[in-house]
């Protein structure tokens, strides 16, 4: 789920890195996206309100800062508040079931008609489809299904009128326990609403991760997680600018070979003045070891160098690396309410396939989404010289990402399969896939049709993880 999925699998492995600098691979896919400003077809009044007013002053916007109102095509419906309570029959504990079981394929898109909607699809989603014949977009009703408890939406109103960005853009203060730009100016503004946007305030859950090969062969890494959102609880402490976002222990179940190891992460605020902590213990040794920095564009053997470590969750770090645009809003179909590839009705071999995640399990419906692009600084090295992220409007959750390389081609391009986990709520991605255009692998991360499901009633504090609790853990 997001970035509930946690981001050191690969480290089990083999607690190795790898700088990524000079592993560049190149690709045939053409022509970045273009920098031009783009809008859908109503919202450049709405973002002339924006920016000169926060939420509870314009009742144009949900409280989040999206366009309440659908578009003149009828084809986006309006903002009527989300899903508000779960499906009938719904029990705490159970796979989500889904709350749109009665909505129909609309159309498919396909490499066959891909021009005929070239203007509602991002570069990566064209190149997925010339790359791959099967790879079939299942096109259904926009159900605008992001809604957050009532104290976040308070929050992110009262964000809206304190919040700054501070140390060029990688700090955030006067900010707590809310979308901090619900009206964001600038590309970094709406990466950082992506960065503290609301997941729970704790949750356990297992899920699984897996690098697939070419030809669909693959082995799972099965984690069990357990989460700590330091930012969205109440007190001095969330309010700290140098504090933290979050706390995860990861305690590896399979495959044997690394089943025992222990992982403890924290996310500062601020990762360009303190360092993100990681901790592993590994069970042989029974002890527990501080891993040297992990960020930027750092790889890791467990990813076969498919992913950096600021890709997962999408995007997570420091932003001093890049230079930040933010190129207005667009309408595409983008993957949404994906019940379906979330089901347990479905078993991991149902899902992960040759070339691609099996297409007829994922929902795609049209959505207004921001986009960002971020070109690498002068004199900065980094794996990914362009990368363009689209952003749900409802939710500031980034749900595609096309990466170019040096030359400017698309390299890689990636997907984050978003649900509401209504018994929050809360809007994340339950599966995330990022695709490699030119080797043809995939990693797929988040998987957890098999396993049980999320438990967000956990009680926890800051204290459940330190190093000696992993120590106390790994012992039991």
């Amino acid at each position: 789920m997001g970035i509930h999925k946690f981001v050191l699998a690969g480290i089990a492995v083999l607690p190795v890195f790898f700088a990524a600098h000079g592993m560049a691979e190149t690709s045939p896919a053409k022509n970045p996206a273009s920098e031009k400003a783009l809008t859908s077809p109503n919202s450049k009044e709405v973002e002339d309100v924006q920016a000169h007013s926060t939420p509870d002053h314009n009742p144009a916007l949900t409280p989040l800062g999206a366009e309440k109102a659908g578009n003149a095509d009828k084809t986006i419906p309006p903002w009527t508040g989300g899903i508000t309570s779960p499906p009938k029959g719904y029990k705490r504990g159970d796979h989500h079931p889904d709350p749109y079981p009665e909505d129909k394929i609309l159309f498919t898109i396909s490499s066959a008609n891909a021009n005929d909607y070239k203007d509602k699809l991002s570069p990566g989603q064209v190149a997925l489809m010339e790359k791959y014949p099967t790879f079939k977009m299942n096109v259904y009703p926009t159900r605008r299904s992001a809604s957050l408890p009532q104290r976040i939406y308070d929050a992110t109103i009262a964000n809206g009128k304190t919040a700054q960005l501070t140390k060029n853009g990688n700090a955030v203060t006067g900010v707590t326990g809310g979308i901090p730009f619900p009206t964001p100016k600038s590309g970094q503004e709406a990466l950082w609403n992506h960065l503290l946007r609301y997941r729970g305030d704790a949750v356990l859950h297992t899920i699984n991760h897996t690098v697939v090969t070419k030809s669909g062969d693959y082995t799972l890494i099965k984690t069990e997680d357990d989460w700590y959102f330091h930012y969205y609880k109440s007190g001095p402490s969330s309010r700290k600018p140098d504090g933290h976002i979050f706390c995860c222990m990861q305690s590896i179940k399979a495959p044997p070979s690394v089943a025992g190891i222990i992982l403890l992460l924290e996310e500062p605020r601020d990762i360009t003045a303190k360092q993100r902590n990681v901790w592993q213990y590994a069970p042989g040794q029974r002890r527990v070891t501080r891993l040297p920095d992990v960020s930027y564009d750092y790889l890791f053997s467990g990813v076969e160098g498919l992913r950096t470590i600021d890709q997962y969750d999408m995007f997570m770090g420091a932003t001093d690396h890049y230079d930040w645009k933010l190129l207005g809003k667009r309408e595409l179909y983008i993957p949404y309410n994906a019940y379906k590839l979330h089901s347990d009705a479905l078993k991991y071999t149902d899902i992960l396939k040759p070339g691609h995640i099996n297409t007829a399990y994922a929902r795609y419906e049209l959505h207004r989404v921001w986009v960002v692009d971020a070109t690498v600084k002068e004199g900065v090295k980094h794996l990914y010289p362009h990368r363009t992220f689209y952003l749900d409007e409802d939710s500031w959750q980034i749900v595609l990402e096309d990466v170019y390389d040096e030359k400017g081609r698309l390299w890689r391009v990636s997907e984050g399969h978003a649900i509401n986990y209504y018994e929050v709520p809360c809007t994340s991605a339950t599966l995330e896939v990022h695709y490699d255009l030119q080797s043809g692998r995939y990693i797929a991360e988040g998987l957890d049709n098999e396993d049980r499901m999320y438990d967000f009633s956990i009680k926890r504090t800051p204290g459940n993880y330190t190093p000696p609790e992993m120590r106390r853990l790994g012992k039991r």
